[in-house]
């Protein structure tokens, strides 16, 4: 519901020749919220990715078949998420409206 529109309207802040070269060299990084945004989407989103690699390492150590199962609902959810952030990104060029508050911090 939240993650996804963001990451499509931090996408579509970034500007060739107007944004930070940095900002365009770690894109992903930043569409995901990851720096340079508000100390509150900069937690949740380190947050969230630490949490995503403590399940992994957690995953990584389950027997057959649970791994498999787990991979298999992984894929599901992986197919999910591209295609809500497809679906916003076209819903955005197609307003010309951002799906939702980028949370850039506020310029000093």
């Amino acid at each position: 519901k939240k993650f996804s529109p963001l990451v499509v309207s931090r996408a579509r802040t970034l500007i060739v020749g107007q944004s930070s070269y940095v900002h365009i060299l770690f894109a992903p990084l930043y569409s995901m919220g990851l720096f340079h945004a508000t100390k509150k989407r900069m937690a949740v989103s380190w947050g969230v990715t630490l949490g995503v690699a403590a399940i992994v390492a957690g995953v990584k150590r389950l027997p057959y078949p649970w791994r498999n199962i787990v991979d298999a609902g992984v894929v599901v959810g992986l197919t999910w998420g591209t295609v809500s952030i497809l679906w916003n990104f076209v819903k955005a060029m197609t307003t010309g409206k951002s799906p939702s508050d980028p949370a850039l911090p506020e310029k000093k």
